[in-house]
């Protein structure tokens, strides 16, 4: 089976006080958003030459360099010229599993100057799981109910650029002991895989591109886990993961001042609020808030929750700018249905199974339901919107909480802010 574009759809994050800007196995995952999904909130408002990819093979060792496209140079009106689009092709088939240790592949890769007309990050992801025509040469061991190497779970799956474990004096040195002053760094995508199933993603990240042009570190995660036994996943499963940009150099379609990095951890049952400090410069006129968040764990089932905490419950969220709260809502996703077609298999040594198309090894009842902010095999939607009051140039404040996290329980987050000019 091909795997096919998931459709994308960012949420309009609803800010309180923002100006008028215009605008059936119980199964649980370790595992995130999609197009249909609904969030609960108080308040509505809107919202140049070829570069060069070189993997640091920290994890896996491959190391691919970028490929030039064979697209003529492009002239703008202005009679400016912009060099070749190019692809830089940074993991090719890179094997994670913690089997091998390898939950986590690096690669280095360098923009070059810009602008930037498009950048955009395209990842592809393969399971041993599946077609289960796999099976017929690689059986189940003896006693085991999947092949070794399939992952039959849904895992959360990111890709991050210039964590502080990149921010070392050295590119071989990665990773390192991060600097006292490091930046938290930038999650790009986030998506939770299949239940052992292919994914295709790709992510317009063309402003991020164009105000941190130049050399970066990517890391590419999967949280996969192996069960030595193979009774509910294989014992040395993984996945195979191919990743690669494609960058359009060009004039960009917005003016980005800066894109700001304001928090990426995870807020569980005892983290405090954080209160971060930042600056935006002068010249903005609007800046964008972008938040990505999602529950997950296997905390004990309380209020609010439809099972284990924190994957199957409602918590309210509170934003805060500059010491007031601008927002509080309730990610939660409520269209996983929508990732389960049901299609039928014909095992070759006799029998049949119903399966969902998009999450194959899954039980069709815990694909279906219900979550903490996303789908398994789908991406986790960031929550965006326009704060008026950031366009100030000059010091502010970031702060978020989240209601009631359980013990167990953890929410991976990440904040930025985009700043935009005229």
């Amino acid at each position: 089976m091909t795997p096919t574009p998931v459709r994308r759809l960012a949420r309009s994050l609803l800010l309180l006080g923002v100006a008028a800007c215009g605008g059936d196995t119980g199964e649980t995952s370790d595992a995130s958003d999609a197009t249909a999904g609904t969030s609960e909130a108080t308040a509505a408002t809107t919202e140049t030459t070829t570069g060069t990819g070189t993997g640091t093979g920290t994890d896996t060792g491959e190391t691919t360099g970028a490929t030039d496209m064979t697209t003529e140079t492009g002239t703008d009106t202005t009679g400016v010229e912009y060099g070749d689009p190019f692809t830089l092709d940074l993991f090719a088939e890179a094997w994670l599993s913690s089997h091998t240790g390898t939950q986590n592949v690096w690669a280095g890769f360098d923009l070059g100057e810009g602008p930037y007309a498009s950048v955009k990050l395209i990842a592809d992801l393969e399971s041993p799981c599946f077609p289960f025509d796999k099976w017929d040469d690689d059986p189940p061991p003896p006693g085991h109910n999947w092949p070794l190497d399939c992952d039959a779970f849904d895992r959360n799956f990111d890709f991050r650029v210039d964590l502080p474990e990149t921010q070392c004096a050295a590119p071989e040195d990665v990773p390192c002991e991060p600097p006292a002053d490091a930046s938290p760094g930038f999650e790009l995508l986030r998506a939770i895989t299949p239940f052992g199933g292919p994914m295709h993603l790709e992510e317009d990240i063309t402003d991020w591109a164009n105000a941190h042009p130049g050399l970066h570190t990517m890391r590419g995660h999967i949280s996969t886990w192996t069960d030595g036994a193979g009774q509910v996943s294989g014992a040395e499963g993984g996945w195979w993961l191919s990743t690669r940009i494609e960058v359009v150099p060009g004039p960009a379609p917005r003016d980005v001042i800066d894109v700001i990095p304001l928090y990426l951890s995870t807020f569980g049952k005892d983290t405090p609020q954080p209160e971060i400090p930042f600056t935006v410069a002068e010249g903005a006129t609007e800046v964008e808030f972008r938040y990505i968040t999602s529950g997950h764990g296997g905390g004990a089932v309380g209020a609010g929750c439809i099972g284990p905490a924190d994957e199957f419950c409602k918590r309210l969220h509170h934003v805060f700018f500059d010491g007031e709260q601008l927002s509080e809502f309730t990610p939660w996703r409520t269209d996983c249905t929508e990732l389960c077609t049901i299609e039928t298999h014909q095992w070759s040594m006799g029998g049949s199974i119903d399966y969902c198309a998009e999450n194959p090894c899954g039980a069709v009842s815990s694909v279906r339901a219900p979550r903490a902010n996303w789908c398994p095999g789908d991406y986790v939607y960031p929550f965006t919107g326009v704060v008026a009051s950031l366009a100030t140039p000059g010091e502010h404040t970031f702060g978020f909480f989240i209601d009631n996290v359980a013990d167990g329980g953890s929410w991976p987050t990440s904040a930025v802010v985009y700043v935009y000019g005229d």
